[in-house]
């Protein structure tokens, strides 16, 4: 049973005429009829009793309406007190990202958040995982956008839906700039910048087949923007993904995708068990929006609010 059919019940019970309450309503007649037949169904019972010129309740339709008045009245309070608490609604939430294209989802996330409670406000921090894991777990930050692999013992999380693709970043005259695609096999004989993050770089090792000695690694690196340099001056191929691409675009880098192709996805994180405060509980219940259509172990849990 639904709010709203019981404000459409009510409607009827008022006017005691189809045609009448659906003009209120701004319905059809068939659809609010239907509305009110569905409802009788529901319940198991006849709500109305039908005449040529009105309708007249029944015994059940009467103690219906006494219910109805009384549940819409109080969602319509709750609902009032709520709106007037909106702009009371004040503190900082604190969030750390990695390079990634789940940052555009999150950013846009903030933007809805803040038009909603303009008086809340945001730090925001960039850093590699481990470190930024390391901060959620002391509480020096509220949430973490990271990139999988992540262990999500310690954490409440929300897998986002838009895929980070890996590939390679060179220079224009690179060999491998001219091409649609690169095979992973290929990187083997290639001076490399691979990721700093244990995680991720294992992850790579296994994808070439090749152990970590037998390749010409010239520099490992934490973010892209401190690697994205080196390329530009021809000293190597740096494997990343298109999303910490997109945030450190030049013309003189291009970027190659993989094959076969490699994605991972972006997790947003917070610690289990956590209380947090009204701003920061309000914005990871916003966040549901962004969650996609996991397995059952995988749904979003809204966080604990803070008592």
């Amino acid at each position: 049973m639904e709010l709203r059919t019981l404000r459409y019940f009510l409607a009827v019970a008022q006017e005691k005429n189809i045609t009448r309450a659906a003009e209120i309503l701004h319905l059809t007649q068939p659809t609010l009829s239907r509305q009110i037949s569905d409802l009788e169904e529901e319940l198991g019972t006849t709500l109305f009793i039908r005449g040529k010129r009105s309708l007249e309740l029944t015994e059940d339709g009467a103690l219906l309406r006494q219910r109805a008045q009384d549940i819409v009245e109080l969602a319509d309070r709750t609902e009032h007190e709520f709106a007037g608490k909106r702009d009371s609604v004040a503190g900082t939430v604190t969030i750390g990202a990695t390079e990634a294209l789940g940052g555009h989802d999150l950013a846009k996330a903030i933007r809805r958040f803040s038009q909603q409670y303009p008086a809340v406000r945001f730090e925001l921090y960039n850093g590699m995982a481990d470190l930024l894991k390391e901060r959620i777990d002391k509480g020096a930050l509220d949430l973490g956008l990271l990139l999988e692999p992540v262990d999500t013992t310690r954490y409440e999380f929300i897998r986002l839906t838009t895929p980070e693709r890996w590939g390679v970043l060179v220079h224009l005259s690179h060999p491998f700039a001219s091409r649609k695609e690169v095979a992973v096999r290929e990187l083997i004989d290639q001076p490399l910048m691979l990721p700093s993050r244990p995680s991720a770089r294992r992850e790579i090792l296994n994808w070439i087949g090749c152990e970590e000695n037998r390749l010409n690694i010239l520099v490992g690196y934490n973010l892209l923007s401190n690697i994205a340099l080196l390329v530009e001056q021809g000293m190597g191929v740096a494997v990343c993904m298109d999303g910490a691409l997109s945030l450190h675009a030049s013309p003189d880098l291009r970027f190659v995708p993989l094959v076969p192709e490699r994605t991972t996805r972006s997790v947003l994180v917070w610690k289990k068990n956590q209380v947090f405060n009204t701003a920061t509980s309000l914005f990871i219940q916003s966040l549901q929006v962004l969650r996609e259509d996991a397995a059952p172990e995988e749904l979003y849990r809204a966080a604990r609010p803070p008592k």
